[in-house]
C-alpha cells in the first residue's frame, strides 16, 4: 500500500497492471498457487499481490520470494550469475592454550558450467579475480572441476540429473591461489542435499569430506554432519578427533560452522556472509578493502601460527598426507544443535 500497490494487481516487469490486462481470470480472493504458476510459465518475472503484502524483489530469470502459496520456494538456488560473498570468518581455539581471531574474506559462488561473470572475475583465465578448474575437484593443481564432483556424487548414490552443482570458493587474486577450504554444494528442488568440503593445508596437501544424509534429504541448518579428521591442517593440532559440520545455505546467505573436537582440544570455525550478485564495483571494492586476496589469507594464517608459537604451543611434525583424496565412508549421523549425545546408526 505504501507504494501504491493494491490487492488484485499484478506486477509484470515492474509495471502494475490489472488482472484483466494480464489475462488473469482467477477469483479475486484467489488462494491457490496453480493459477499463478501457470502465469509464471508465460511471464517471468511475475508477482501476484492478492492477499499478501508487496515485498518481493524481481529478477530477470528467477524470483526467490513467495507467491500465493507460502509453502512455495524456488526450484533453484541461483541463476547463472556468479555471486560474491563478502564474508566473515571466526576461529576459536579451545583447550589448554586458547586463541581467537576474526577477519573478512571474499568468496564467490558459481556453477562452473553455467555462469556469467563480471569483467573482473574470470574462469580459467588471468584476471583480478579468477577461478581455475585445476584448483578444484581432484588433486591440487590437477583438478578437473565440476566433473570430479559429479562423479563423487554419483558414486555415492546421488542422482545428479537436474541437480545444481555449485562451487563456493575463494578466487585467485592476480594469479595467486591459496584456499583453506572450498565447498561443492549439491542442490535439488532449491534445497541443499550434499556437500563436499575441500580442505587444503599450507603444505600443498588436500583432503575432502563428503557430508550428506544417507537418503540425501535436505540438509537443515540445525543438522550436524560428522566426519573423522584425516589430514594434518595445523602444526598445533593432531590428526585425531572429528569434525562436526553445520550448513545453512539459502538464497540470501551462507553460514557454515565447523566444530573440530579432539578430547578437550579443538577449534570452532565459522564462515558467514550475504549472497550478492558479483559486480565489477563490488569486486574492485573488495580488492581495495581486503588487498591481495589469497596472499592476505596466507599471511594471516602464518601470523596466527607465530602467535601460537610465541605462546609456546606444542609444534607437531608434519605427517604424510592421507592415502585417499576423499573420506570413503563419512559419518552421516545428525543431531539438533542442542543435543549433546552422538547419534547412532
Amino acid at each position: 500500500t505504501r507504494h501504491g500497490f493494491k490487492q488484485g494487481h499484478i506486477i509484470l516487469f515492474g509495471e502494475i497492471v490489472s488482472r484483466r490486462e494480464a489475462g488473469y481470470t482467477a477469483p479475486y480472493n484467489c488462494d491457490a498457487a496453480p493459477q499463478a504458476a501457470r502465469l509464471v510459465e508465460h511471464v517471468n518475472p511475475v508477482l501476484c499481490l492478492d492477499d499478501y503484502a508487496a515485498r518481493a524483489v524481481l529478477d530477470q530469470k528467477i524470483f526467490y520470494q513467495q507467491m500465493i502459496d507460502p509453502n512455495m520456494r524456488p526450484s533453484r538456488m541461483m541463476d547463472n550469475m556468479a555471486n560474491h560473498i563478502a564474508s566473515k570468518t571466526l576461529h576459536v581455539r579451545r583447550g589448554a592454550l586458547t586463541n581467537a581471531f576474526s577477519y573478512g574474506v571474499d568468496y564467490v559462488l558459481l556453477d562452473l558450467d553455467d555462469v556469467k561473470n563480471p569483467l573482473l572475475l574470470s574462469r580459467n583465465r588471468f584476471n583480478l579475480w579468477s577461478v581455475w578448474d585445476r584448483h578444484h575437484g581432484g588433486m591440487p593443481n590437477a583438478g578437473t572441476g565440476k566433473s570430479w564432483c559429479v562423479a563423487q556424487l554419483n558414486a555415492r548414490g546421488f542422482d545428479t540429473d537436474g541437480a545444481e552443482i555449485l562451487l563456493l570458493t575463494q578466487p585467485s587474486f592476480l594469479g595467486y591461489h591459496f584456499n583453506p577450504v572450498s565447498f561443492w554444494l549439491a542442490c535439488k528442488g532449491g534445497k541443499l542435499r550434499a556437500v563436499i568440503s575441500e580442505v587444503n593445508n599450507t603444505f600443498g596437501h588436500r583432503h575432502c569430506y563428503f557430508c550428506a544424509h544417507s537418503d540425501f534429504r535436505p540438509i537443515k541448518k540445525s543438522d550436524r554432519l560428522y566426519a573423522e579428521k584425516m589430514m594434518h591442517v595445523s602444526p598445533f593440532q593432531q590428526v585425531k578427533g572429528e569434525y562436526a559440520f553445520n550448513f545453512d545455505f539459502s538464497a540470501n546467505q551462507v553460514h557454515f560452522l565447523i566444530n573440530y573436537r579432539n578430547g578437550a582440544e579443538g577449534v570452532f570455525a565459522t564462515l558467514k556472509g550475504k549472497r550478492q550478485r558479483a559486480t565489477n564495483p563490488g569486486l574492485l571494492q573488495a580488492a581495495l578493502r581486503r588487498p591481495f586476496g589469497a596472499l592476505r589469507v596466507m599471511t594471516l594464517i602464518h601470523w596466527q601460527a607465530i602467535k601460537l608459537w610465541a605462546k609456546r604451543a606444542p609444534f607437531l611434525k608434519k605427517p604424510p598426507p592421507p592415502e585417499t583424496l576423499i573420506s570413503p565412508d563419512p559419518h552421516r549421523q545428525t543431531l539438533p544443535q542442542t543435543d549433546t549425545k552422538r547419534a547412532t546408526t
